[in-house]
């Protein structure tokens, strides 16, 4: 098929009368380049919540609005309002931050974050509980260090990822930077957030405000990642658009290009659903910025404004036809892709603890389960690594699996490190099982609004419990990937994992069996709405199936399906073997 000219320009203006699209869009066109009504909401000391309408828009400033629905029905008893806070996600390319950031970040989450850091399957920091009053001390806070919350949520480009892989010095940096440049040239350029966090005068602009992004912005978020093989840590096959870094003795060449990933879907909507990215071509270093904003305007122009449930890049991808939009991307590069390169991925999991990277300096990976830093009796962590990010000459580098790398360590300067690790219990962090060391969950209750079950407070109790059923059948030691949500949104991308769980309602999660070990290949659902009792049932039988029948080196999720646990799994076709 033959892409049509670019008729469909919304950095311009609309294809379509704002009343045949969806009322998110009217919002968007008539908010003033995301400035709307917040401004005027925080004045209000009343409430500790502002307007629906200002609650989307804050969503392009990385703020969402919550409640905490441990207290919801009680305060609903005593005629109160909910207890209104906000969660605030910082933009940090790439994962990277300085020991001076770090500081600022925990002194922010004890100031006003619930005496915690989360840290996410994104690579980044969440605030939570961050109440109305504070908001703008918070974000002025991150500023004074160099960071901000843009673009960290909303229809734009979220935060931009990047694998993290110690020992590969050079070509890190060389990646790292290009997602540095990928994530400042997707960004919004609206004067908005400093208007209103910083309270600056707006100043004014020649030409259009958002030259790339129009009144509307993008027709739902945009994610992208680049990732270094063989560790495909950042899920690549996930993201909207990934980069995949093709390395010829020991240089950079390029990237193969892959398309129209994502993990949502809906509870008994059958039109959504998960799907995997596919490689389309090759382009070198220098083309890449170019392929990130011609890919951009393809779902900007072609992506659905009508139904936000369709409104993804993979399913522009699916209407339109994978021929079409590689052709239409093609278009708007002005050349066309080369072919893409043979490469192999081996895990999508990290590396935990110590490693020397080809420059010298060391680094530390530790496990933090669900990205949860904060102090608990026996395992001070956050006072731990407060005292690290005192001493630390070098970075941190949080992991897409949640995980910490105290990184670039120079020599000589790991005794200290250590000391302090031992000090606080956090040489103790990876002594975990394989499979908790591989699990992962979004943060769900009480704080997200969309969560319909526990993920984060239940997930770790739930793998006691199945390290329990490995231990009887002798698997302990083996490495399987389990993640859980606490809704089919998929925020810790359950569906491309050897075990999934999704909520659906307290206590209830539908169960998914097959994934690739290497991100690979979606899973699938085996059972669903159902609660503990099933679930532990159920993955006792194929385990024990698993070590009796496995053949040397197979993986849980091919198992399953080799075995026949799994009817029927959807496999990556950008994978190569």
């Amino acid at each position: 098929m033959t892409p049509s000219p670019n008729t469909t320009d919304r950095s311009r203006d609309l294809s379509q009368p704002l009343d045949r699209l969806g009322p998110d869009e009217t919002l968007k066109a008539e908010s003033d380049q995301l400035r709307g009504g917040i401004a005027l909401g925080l004045l209000d000391e009343i409430t500790g919540s502002v307007a629906t309408a200002e609650t989307k828009l804050m969503k392009f400033h990385g703020i969402y609005q919550q409640d905490d629905r441990d207290l919801r029905d009680e305060r609903r008893r005593q005629k109160l309002e909910p207890a209104f806070s906000f969660m605030a996600r910082v933009r940090l390319p790439g994962g990277v931050c300085s020991p001076g950031q770090w500081l600022k970040l925990d002194e922010l989450g004890r100031a006003y974050g619930g005496d915690t850091l989360r840290l996410t399957t994104r690579q980044t920091f969440q605030l939570h509980r961050v109440l109305k009053r504070n908001l703008r001390a918070a974000l002025q806070g991150l500023r004074d260090v160099l960071l901000d919350t843009k673009a960290a949520c909303g229809d734009d480009c979220r935060g931009v990822m990047c694998s993290v892989n110690p020992a590969l010095s050079a070509l890190h940096a060389e990646v790292f930077s290009l997602a540095r440049q990928a994530s400042e040239q997707a960004i919004p350029k609206t004067g908005a957030y400093r208007e209103i966090w910083y309270e600056e005068e707006r100043q004014p602009v020649e030409g259009p405000e958002e030259p790339l992004y129009g009144r509307t912005y993008m027709p739902r978020k945009f994610k992208i990642g680049f990732v270094i093989p063989p560790d495909n840590d950042i899920d690549v096959y996930a993201q909207d658009l990934g980069f995949i870094a093709i390395v010829s003795d020991g240089v950079l060449a390029g990237f193969n290009v892959a398309v129209g990933g994502g993990m949502g879907r809906t509870d008994q909507a059958p039109q959504t659903y998960p799907r995997l990215a596919d490689v389309i071509g090759f382009v070198t270093p220098d083309q890449v910025l170019a392929t990130v904003d011609a890919v951009m305007r393809v779902q900007r122009d072609y992506g659905d404004r009508v139904d936000r449930g369709r409104a993804r890049f993979k399913y522009t991808v699916d209407d339109k036809g994978l021929d079409w939009i590689k052709a239409e991307i093609e278009a708007r590069l002005g050349f066309a892709l080369a072919a893409a390169r043979p490469f192999d991925f081996s895990s999508n999991g990290d590396r935990l603890g110590w490693q020397a990277g080809e420059d010298g300096k060391e680094h530390c990976t530790l496990f933090i389960e669900n990205g949860r830093v904060i102090n608990r009796d026996g395992f001070p962590t956050m006072d731990g690594l407060r005292e690290i990010a005192r001493i630390h000459e070098g970075t941190f580098r949080i992991t897409p699996n949640q995980n910490l790398v105290i990184a670039d360590i120079p020599a000589g300067g790991r005794p200290r490190i250590e000391a302090l690790m031992m000090r606080y219990g956090l040489d103790r962090l990876n002594r975990g099982s394989p499979l908790r060391l591989n699990s992962m969950a979004c943060v769900a209750l009480p704080t997200c609004g969309l969560a319909m079950a526990e993920s984060e407070r239940y997930l770790p109790d739930l793998v006691g419990r199945i390290d329990a059923i490995l231990a009887e059948l002798g698997l302990s030691d083996e490495p399987i990937t389990i993640r859980m949500t606490g809704c089919p949104n998929g925020c810790a991308r359950p569906y491309i994992a050897e075990i999934g769980l999704t909520g659906r309602a307290p206590g209830k999660y539908n169960l998914y069996l097959g994934g690739g070990f290497a991100g690979q290949r979606l899973n699938k659902m085996v059972l669903e709405n159902v609660a503990e009792p099933a679930i532990l049932d159920l993955l006792r039988d194929v385990l024990t199936h698993y070590a009796k029948d496995r053949r040397p080196g197979e993986r849980f999720g091919d198992f399953a399906i080799r075995a026949g646990h799994v009817a029927e799994v959807r496999e990556g076709r950008a994978f190569n073997d």
